[in-house]
This record gives C-alpha cells, sequence and structure tokens, in this order.
C-alpha cells in the first residue's frame, strides 16, 4: 500500500470515529431532550389536574375564597380586619370610606383561628403597615383546629411565604399532612365526581366575591329562640390563643400599630360572661381599646328582627352597615384613622368598588323578592 493509500485509510478511520462519537453525543442529547420533555408533559399534565380539581370557592362556598383576594389589592390600608365570620358578614369597609373615608380591607375567614389570625397579620406586614388591627375575639375559645376544611378556607389561599408555613404546621390535625397542602392534588384527587361547569370556567382566574373582605347578603331572618350555651367543664382559654394573643399584641407594638379588640354581636355562638371577663381584664392589663358590640345595641341601632339573615349568627346587610357607621366614629373620632376622601387616586379605585358593592346589592334584591 502506498503512502497516499495508508493516509487516505487513516484519515477515512479519522472520519468514522468522528461519526461515531458524534453519533453517540446526538443519542445521549436525544435521550437526555426526551426525558425533559417527557418530565415537561408530566409536571404541566399534573399541574393542569390540580387546577381543575381545587375548589374555586365562586358559588355556594364562597368563603374559601377570601384571603387569597387581598393579594390582588393595592395594599395601602389603613385598617385590617382579621378573624372569623365576626368580622368578614358583620363590617363593611365600603360603608366606612363612603362615611369617614377609611381605607380599610377584611382578611377574614370561616372559623379562621387565632393562630391563622396572627399569621395573617404576619403575611399582611410583608405588604403594608396599617394604622389600625382589629380583631375579633371569639376564636380565643379554640386551643386546636376543628375541622380540615376550615383550616384549607383560610390555608390555601395565602401565598407562599414563612407565615403560610408557620400556619399550616400550628393548624394541622394529625390526620393532615404539609405536602397535600403543598401539592392539593394530593388531597384533591378524588374530587372527580364533584366538578362542574364552574371548575372549568374558573381553571385560571376566578371572580371577587367579597368587598374588600366583606360578605353580601341582604335577606332577613329575625333572631328567634336563640340558644343559651351549654355549661362548660372549664372556661378558662387554653395556653396556645392566649400565647397567640400575646404575640398579636407584641408585633403591633413593634410595628406601632394599634391593635383593637372587638365581639361582634352575634348572638351564637354564645359568649360566656367568663369569657367576657378574661378579655376585659386581658384589654385592661395591656391597656387595649376593647369594643363588645353586644352590650351597644341601643347605641348600634342593630334589631335582631331586620339587622340579621340567619337568626342571630351574622348580620345582614342592614346590621353590617349599622355596625360600620357606629365603629367608623370610633376609628376616626376618637382614634384619628384620616379621612382620606381627597386623594384622587384612591377615590378613582373606591368608585369603582362602591358601584360593585351596589350592583350586588340590586342583584340580591331582585333574588330575594325585597325591596330595598
Amino acid at each position: 500500500m502506498s503512502e497516499n493509500e495508508r493516509n487516505a485509510e487513516s484519515a477515512a478511520e479519522k472520519a468514522r470515529s468522528e461519526d461515531s462519537t458524534e453519533s453517540v453525543e446526538n443519542k445521549k442529547y436525544r435521550a437526555w431532550l426526551r426525558g425533559i420533555v417527557s418530565a415537561l408533559i408530566v409536571f404541566t399534565s399534573l399541574y393542569l389536574l390540580q387546577r381543575l380539581l381545587v375548589p374555586k370557592y365562586v358559588d355556594d362556598v364562597v368563603e374559601g375564597a377570601f384571603i387569597a383576594e387581598y393579594y390582588g389589592e393595592e395594599k395601602d390600608f389603613d385598617v385590617i380586619f382579621i378573624g372569623d365570620c365576626e368580622v368578614y358578614e358583620n363590617f363593611s369597609p365600603a360603608v366606612l370610606w363612603e362615611q369617614y373615608g377609611i381605607n380599610s380591607y377584611i382578611r377574614g375567614s370561616a372559623q379562621q383561628y387565632i393562630w391563622q389570625s396572627y399569621y395573617l397579620l404576619e403575611d399582611t406586614l410583608r405588604y403594608e403597615t396599617p394604622e389600625v388591627v382589629v380583631f375579633n375575639v371569639l376564636s380565643l375559645q379554640y386551643d386546636k383546629a376543628q375541622r380540615e376544611a376550615y383550616n384549607r378556607m383560610t390555608l390555601e389561599g395565602m401565598e407562599w411565604s414563612p407565615a403560610k408555613v408557620k400556619s399550616i404546621l400550628a393548624s394541622m390535625s394529625e390526620e393532615e399532612h404539609f405536602l397535600d397542602y403543598v401539592f392539593p392534588i394530593l388531597r384533591y384527587h378524588t374530587r372527580w365526581s364533584g366538578l362542574s361547569g364552574t371548575d372549568l370556567e374558573y381553571m385560571f382566574d376566578t371572580k371577587p366575591v367579597s368587598h374588600n373582605g366583606y360578605y353580601m347578603r341582604v335577606d332577613v331572618k329575625a333572631a328567634r329562640d336563640v340558644p343559651k350555651g351549654r355549661i362548660l367543664a372549664d372556661y378558662g382559654f387554653g395556653e396556645k390563643p392566649l400565647e397567640y394573643l400575646d404575640r398579636m399584641r407584641e408585633l403591633c407594638a413593634k410595628k406601632g400599630i394599634e391593635l383593637v379588640l372587638i365581639k361582634a354581636p352575634s348572638l351564637y355562638p354564645y359568649w360566656y360572661p367568663e369569657w367576657e371577663e378574661q378579655v376585659e381584664a386581658y384589654a385592661s392589663a395591656h391597656e387595649l381599646r376593647y369594643v363588645n358590640f353586644l352590650e351597644l345595641q341601643e347605641e348600634t341601632g342593630i334589631d335582631y328582627s331586620t339587622d340579621t339573615y340567619d337568626g342571630g349568627l351574622h348580620m345582614n346587610l342592614s346590621g353590617a352597615e349599622k355596625l360600620s357607621v357606629y365603629f367608623g366614629r370610633i376609628l376616626s373620632g376618637e382614634m384619628g384613622v384620616p379621612d382620606r376622601r381627597g386623594e384622587t387616586e384612591l377615590s378613582l379605585s373606591w368608585e369603582e368598588k362602591l358601584a360593585a358593592y351596589e350592583a350586588e346589592k340590586q342583584e340580591q334584591y331582585r333574588y330575594y323578592g325585597m325591596k330595598q
């Protein structure tokens, strides 16, 4: 074989070797790409399934949507309410704005426990520092969560943050699992039979169901034969709720926020005199303002034959607006919360909110066959 032939054969062998190496590299790349695409398909499918299966809270049990709605707001509120249904059904931020120019929001949810209220306060302070925080004291009776469903209506709406993680850990029962909150599909994977058109319609978006956290009801059911509370073995508040009340008070003091304790005028669940004594003593010891609306029926003008929609558990629109007018005088006149109706941008925002508020009023009056 001549020198030229040997050189040609060597070049050909080298080319074959390079082709073989390139082929192996291409195979590795294609396998890697297939793995990435497969993983994306799996994760996308799981995400879409999760979005489909999680409750949307836009029709019947709308309370589960309240917590999440806050994150779409311009966060510049002077007053923040935290607590259970005794705040989100009994006070109207729209009235506080119309009457006093008070910019407020209710971070309420169904049977919100005090540790959840505390972590919602922590969460709120990531965005803003209000002048006043209003906390309803009914949840002091609980030292552990009562139902997973109530946990989820508060916790699932929170954006992920250290506050949410701590709230989940403080709330979970022994039967609950942290990963079920991280990946809700683990909890709702059996919800197929309960799906409706709403789940598809609001798979990626939702509609507002509250008015700055207020849940409106215009219908009327008078309070009659309200049951008295059963005798309890122990009327003392537990260590856990008192610990979180201390933490709430200390956090507000640290941030220069005035904490106001209230008891809404709901006739049931029963508010025991022994509980009232403990709250009064706590407020006095720590120089906190405490307003018990159960004792202010004459001053607020609450009429339990016309101002409740469920027999005295919660106020209807009429009752909530009366309470808001009365409480607004305290916030504005006694506590100096500013009137911001002169701020153009904020006033324009409230014009839209008040239009939606009035529209829902009229819609509900028509639905219940009532006249305003």
